[in-house]
């Protein structure tokens, strides 16, 4: 069993629902089970500035799949909810990105493990911490604190 982090952001199409919609539907990939979910997050987006907020949060899911299959799995999520990559940085109904897997280090064409820009972005520190204080990303936060990113009812 690997515990894999899973950093959730929706932007588009009551972002909140569908974040909410996405941890439930995490819960029901197979051999993987929902250990723990963050707040919900308020955070400006990154990149392309001219789109709405985003809502973001974290799961944690133990697995016994391999990482590339879980990949698979959230990218079915994201195309349910109408994910569509139209460019970098673009307004999207539903991102989820693996953060974590494990302790492992992975890079394939289509996936790299941790992922290389959650360091630099608050809005997946703060709801990762929140479910995992143990991990070591407290210095990584700090060096976020401008950046605004606040907790949702």
């Amino acid at each position: 069993m690997t515990i894999a982090y899973v950093g959730i952001g929706s932007n588009l199409h009551q972002p909140a629902d569908q974040v909410r919609r996405a941890l439930q539907e995490l819960a029901t990939i197979r051999e993987t089970r929902l250990r723990a979910q963050s707040s919900l997050y308020r955070s400006a987006p990154m990149g392309y500035a001219a789109q709405p907020d985003f809502v973001n949060a974290v799961a944690a899911l133990d697995t016994t799949l391999s990482a590339e299959a879980l990949f698979v799995e959230m990218s079915a999520i994201e195309k349910r909810h109408g994910r569509e990559r139209t460019f970098a940085n673009a307004p999207r109904t539903l991102d989820l990105d693996l953060l974590l897997f494990g302790t492992n280090t992975i890079q394939t064409e289509n996936l790299v493990v941790p992922h290389p820009r959650m360091h630099e972005r608050a809005f997946v520190l703060r709801p990762l911490l929140e479910i995992a204080p143990q991990l070591p990303f407290e210095a990584a936060l700090q060096a976020c604190a401008g950046q605004k990113v606040e907790r949702i009812a």
